[in-house]
């Protein structure tokens, strides 16, 4: 047989065998087109396609896990938002008034568009370019709220009436007139790190009041500037360090996590050498890959304990940050055991823009290696989550935790123009509302009790010991000193 003949066959086996490949591959993706034909066809009503398509991908993803989804509209655009940490809108923190039926002002954000327009806490929205707002869900109202940047949206505000609360449920003034405002929408940023309160000037406090040393730092989620405002933050504390700075609380509460990176940027500010978080994904031919991320020279806050508080809604990023400084020795933990959440999920835009594909593709370890995400048949002894340090799990009641939410919103209030931005009036320290910020106190007179009397803080804290295993003993050591503990209730 002639040598070109041979070349062709081989060419056409090759051929062959890739085609019947590709049948296989496209096996389940043929059957559905029959079966969406077949619908399109024979249904006995008319059926929208991309509603079918969209109900599909819905289903097929959620057998994969709760944290994989297919994103669109209002959806999609909450995650751009929170993930850039920014959105085109006016600039108010809404919440929905269950005896009106009606969006209220929690408070504006400060230097926004609301806020200049002198809307205040407590106000309540009655119409949104000329459409009664009575009844809307509170997505609907955010949507409506939301926009392009430049374009004008008309607002009709009934004040709040005059009391002595500044609870922004209280009902509006049946005496107030309504006024329209014209607000015209921008890029509106939100800052995911906060200090104790906002000063006159608009910038962070990060000192806690009523607590000399103590700087509160308050991390609400992880975009793309929480690296950059935490670095800023830690910044500002080193050039008072040396004037009595005694411990840094960073609260991680309630956050429910984000970018990975940004939970690196966060140890590293912290941390001068070791590792911050190890991924394992799945490589070429399905194979586990392991990469560990580790923190580069130079550290802020040195010889300065740090406490991190968490509680059972610290996820994801956030637990990334809690377990790295935990396993340093460069923070205590102090709280609840944290959710639990321990995969990365990789933002995939689907062509024609038609979504996002927010898909599982790795999980992380501590530098320990322990797991951190809780599988759905993990038990409480099972080495999930963060675990607070021992002496300092403190988990408290229903009860005290709405208590410190309403304490929190009304210091965190904005108040109108040439006002101080958090003068809510709000007095009570800190420590007998937050029974776990009072907890983290504590490690102060620790560090006190640690030192001979009339000497000097050391250059690196006896709580900065490094904790991060580098064997399978130290490894066990690790996890005894994390052993459950009974939660102290504090009601």
């Amino acid at each position: 047989m002639p040598k070109r003949n041979i070349v062709a066959l081989l060419a056409t086996c090759l051929a062959c065998l890739a085609f019947w490949a590709a049948r296989e591959r496209s096996g389940p993706a043929r059957r559905f087109g029959e079966v969406m034909a077949a619908i399109e066809s024979r249904y006995l009503r008319d059926t929208d396609p991309d509603a079918l398509f969209q109900a599909a991908v819905d289903a097929t993803v959620a057998k994969l896990d709760e944290h994989s989804a297919y994103l669109r509209g209002s959806r999609r655009a909450s995650l751009e938002a929170a993930l850039d940490q920014r959105f085109g809108g006016v600039g108010l923190d809404l919440a929905l008034d269950t005896a009106t039926q009606r969006p209220v002002v929690v408070s504006p954000l400060y230097a926004s568009p609301a806020w200049r327009a002198g809307i205040a806490p407590g106000d309540t929205i009655l119409a949104i370019d000329g459409n009664d707002t009575h009844g809307w869900p509170l997505s609907d109202t955010v949507e409506r709220l939301r926009g392009r940047p430049g374009d004008a949206v008309s607002v009709r505000i009934a004040a709040a009436a005059l009391t002595t609360t500044l609870d922004p449920a209280a009902l509006p003034s049946e005496s107030a007139a309504p006024r329209e405002v014209v607000l015209v929408r921008e890029v509106v940023q939100i800052e995911s790190v906060l200090g104790d309160r906002r000063r006159a000037d608009g910038s962070q406090d990060w000192m806690l009041e009523g607590e000399p040393g103590v700087a509160l730092v308050r991390i609400t989620g992880f975009g793309e500037r929480t690296g950059e405002e935490f670095t800023a933050a830690c910044r500002e504390l080193d050039a008072v360090k040396g004037k009595g700075l005694k411990l840094c609380v960073i609260d991680l509460r309630h956050n429910p996590g984000g970018l990975v990176q940004a939970a690196v940027e966060v140890c590293d500010a912290l941390l001068g050498e070791g590792p911050i978080v190890a991924t394992r994904g799945r490589g070429d031919g399905g194979t586990a890959v392991l990469q560990e991320r580790r923190a580069t020279a130079g550290a802020f806050l040195e010889g300065v304990p740090v406490a991190v508080l968490v509680d059972g809604l610290t996820s994801s990023s956030a637990e990334i940050v809690a377990a790295c400084l935990q396993d340093a020795g460069r923070a205590t933990v102090v709280g609840g055991r944290t959710y639990g959440k321990g995969t990365v999920q990789t933002i995939l835009p689907l062509s024609g823009d038609t979504g996002l594909l927010k898909l599982t593709t790795a999980e992380y370890l501590r530098p320990s290696r322990e797991p951190i995400h809780r599988q759905p048949a993990a038990a409480e002894a099972d080495d999930w989550g963060v675990k607070p340090d021992a002496g300092y799990e403190l988990v408290p009641t229903a009860e005290v935790a709405e208590r410190l939410r309403e304490w929190r919103r009304r210091r965190d209030i904005v108040g109108p123009p040439g006002a101080m931005p958090s003068s809510t009036g709000e007095t009570r320290p800190a420590r007998d509302i937050d029974p776990v910020l009072a907890r983290a106190l504590d490690i102060i007179r620790g560090e006190e009790r640690r030192l001979p009397r009339g000497s000097h803080p050391p250059e690196r804290s006896s709580l900065l010991r490094p904790r991060f295993p580098r064997g399978p003993q130290d490894a066990a050591r690790a996890r005894a000193r994390r052993q459950d503990l009974p939660p102290v209730v504090v009601s």
